[in-house]
């Protein structure tokens, strides 16, 4: 393998638990709420599907369907659908709503997988470059940048800046031509078959991974450097 593609949310990084994120909302905020309430909230906006990063919803609203739909192509309807999901759940200010949004895109509410600094820091030095391909509405850089992994990157190729979104074969080759590498010497690592299974129809190897949380997901990444070796 010339190169190797990762997704970012449940590959390389997992979002902040819902509890963690409105808590750390509130505490910004200077708004004080009864433990059992904030965890219960916490598990309401979870199921309504109002976490970026966290589970789907069950359920669009038909209202939201359009900007559901294109959350991923758009920045502007990737805000409005969550937003939209979050106001479902009663909150005690109405300007919480927007500060949950702009919390989930900061680095605080990113942790990168044990093994993720080890796989692409061996890949770089092995001369195998690296993208990153992920279906999201906003810029995740500064993400990588915070916690260390930036330099490990040769191309990012986000859903929203091109339009289009896995699994469209589309997005999987500006990525396999950003790095100068042909598709069939190229391993996409992902946790959605989905999605990220899209890339089969170039000619990419693919290989999956769980989205379990951090701390239950020490080496699921280790294989990468099998596979791409």
């Amino acid at each position: 393998m010339t190169a190797v593609l990762l997704d970012f949310s449940g590959t390389l990084f997992r979002a902040e638990s819902a509890e963690s994120w409105l808590r750390a909302v509130l505490t910004e905020a200077g708004i004080a709420l009864p433990e059992s309430e904030l965890v219960q909230t916490a598990r309401t906006l979870e199921s309504v599907g109002a976490l970026p990063g966290g589970a789907y919803p069950d359920e669009i609203p038909e209202d939201l369907a359009e900007v559901w739909a294109d959350r991923d192509r758009n920045s502007e309807a990737h805000r409005a659908a969550y937003t939209g999901l979050a106001r479902r759940v009663p909150l005690p200010d109405a300007a919480l709503y927007d500060a949950l949004y702009d919390r989930h895109k900061t680095p605080a509410a990113w942790s990168p997988y044990p093994d993720a600094a080890k796989v692409l820091s061996v890949l770089g030095q092995r001369g195998v470059r690296v993208g990153v391909v992920s279906n999201i509405g906003w810029d995740l850089r500064p993400v990588f940048r915070e916690h260390g992994l930036d330099a490990y990157v040769d191309a990012y190729v986000l859903s929203y800046e091109h339009g289009v979104e896995k699994p469209h074969p589309r997005l999987f080759s500006l990525a396999c031509e950003a790095l100068g590498a042909d598709p069939r010497d190229v391993l996409m690592v992902g946790d959605s078959r989905p999605a990220d299974g899209g890339a089969a129809a170039l000619g990419c190897r693919v290989h999956f991974v769980d989205p379990l949380p951090v701390a239950e997901r020490p080496d699921a990444l280790l294989p990468v450097l099998d596979l791409a070796g």
